[in-house]
């Protein structure tokens, strides 16, 4: 027998609930659970639920969502770089020193960690418009890719699309392919920044077997039309792949009504979350289609005699040994936060920064490589200025934000905690390189 038994999750009556986990990390200082309010108004029963002691946050013009007291980067810098990693809140860095507490003091039994880790597979299943036994978590963003890749069987005369805003990553994968099985690579040319429907549609036939796309591009934002995508593909018998990674936390996402067939999403980014850990949703019809790529006790959904095993037939079976726990349970700290906030919110709030700052490159003559109207809250532009100049500039003010090409292009994000204040400031030092 494994060293738990698979049937109840190795719990006693000594085990760890969340709430008892949520109690002990507040008790010891560690977590100030999250609840926005724009006046005198109670905590909700849902938000008491969650934790036992709720801080009421409160809105105001230049914190309009009322986190920035949660986000101590914004007294060190002008944060402007989420789309490469995200601050976390307190609340979510406070639920890993808890849970490294825990582990010091008095170990959390793997059956509990495993009933949270189910719990925040539920919380992304919901996220996302999915039902939990849709939603695995993998190690990477890039796992899932590979999964599903190594599942269909590709071959000489099958071909997948993809286009040259997409991560590195996916270029390796089925360059190798390309390599080792006779695939064919067709990657779709952006123009003016977007990749649109339409040139997809040059290149997608019958012989395709899967389109892949970055939800919301690393490069410059640009904001997929995945239902667009999603009929495109199925309307030739493929499927759709997306990553996550840029759009999850930031926008709201719905599998059933985008059609996307698989899904993949590391934490550290928009998600607010750490690392070593990444949701991965596979659309339910799909499910007999990608088989695990490795075994392990966690593929396991009962033991039978002779050292023969029943395996999960669905999600979980992707889940095969012993993830990043710790990360779990900041991910569904980090998840709680996002509830609370709204991505409803983030998003009004994030992408109209974002357009505040492409209208104000724009009245400055710089040149925007991200399309007008985008929905995301991410924002490339190329400067006309000495490359040196600006990293200095930038490193004075103490502005963080991704320089590419040798710092030709920068590349910046709003995030939930930025605000206007900011982005004036940060138009204030562009306008000084014209």
């Amino acid at each position: 027998m494994s060293d738990y038994d698979v049937s109840n999750h190795g719990r006693d009556p000594l085990s760890y609930t969340r709430r008892q986990f949520l109690e002990s990390a507040s008790a010891a200082g560690f977590i100030t659970p999250l609840s926005i309010t724009n006046g005198d108004a109670e905590p909700s029963d849902k938000e008491q639920s969650k934790s036992p002691e709720v801080v009421k946050r409160v809105q105001s013009i230049n914190d309009p969502l009322g986190v920035r007291g949660d986000f101590p980067v914004i007294e060190e810098h002008l944060y402007l770089n989420s789309p490469y990693i995200t601050p976390s809140p307190q609340q979510v860095i406070a639920a890993g020193n808890a849970f490294w507490q825990a582990k010091s003091h008095n170990p959390i039994l793997l059956g509990d960690m495993l009933t949270e880790t189910t719990r925040v597979r539920q919380q992304f299943a919901q996220l996302i418009g999915a039902v939990e036994t849709e939603v695995s978590i993998l190690d990477a963003t890039s796992a899932g890719e590979n999964l599903v890749a190594g599942s269909l069987d590709l071959r000489s005369g099958d071909n997948v699309v993809v286009d040259d805003l997409h991560y590195e990553t996916t270029y390796a994968l089925y360059r190798n392919l390309a390599e080792t099985r006779g695939i064919e690579l067709r990657i779709v040319r952006s123009d003016n920044g977007a990749a649109t429907p339409e040139e997809f549609e040059e290149l997608v036939d019958d012989a395709t077997r899967l389109v892949s796309v970055a939800w919301v591009s690393h490069q410059n934002g640009y904001a997929h039309d995945l239902r667009a995508l999603a009929d495109l593909a199925h309307g030739h018998g493929a499927y759709l792949y997306t990553d996550a990674i840029q759009g999850i936390g930031m926008l709201p996402l719905d599998v059933r009504k985008t059609g996307v067939d698989f899904l993949t999403a590391g934490t550290y980014k928009w998600l607010l979350g750490g690392y070593g850990v990444a949701p991965f949703f596979v659309r339910s019809e799909l499910l007999d289609t990608i088989e695990p790529d490795r075994s392990g006790s966690l593929n396991i959904a009962q033991e039978l005699p002779d050292f023969h095993f029943e395996l999960h037939d669905d999600a979980r079976k992707y889940l095969y040994a012993t993830p990043a726990f710790g990360a779990i349970y900041q991910l569904g700290a980090a998840l709680d936060y996002l509830d609370n906030v709204g991505i409803a919110n983030i998003e009004r709030h994030t992408v109209a920064l974002a357009q505040r700052l492409y209208d104000g490159l724009m009245a400055q003559g710089h040149r925007l490589l991200t399309p007008p109207g985008n929905g995301s809250a991410i924002v490339l532009f190329e400067h006309n200025h000495d490359p040196e100049t600006v990293r200095q500039s930038l490193d004075k003010a103490a502005v963080q934000a991704t320089l590419r090409e040798e710092g030709v292009k920068i590349r910046v994000g709003a995030a939930l905690f930025n605000n206007e204040d900011e982005i004036d400031k940060f138009l204030e030092i562009t306008d000084g390189w014209r």
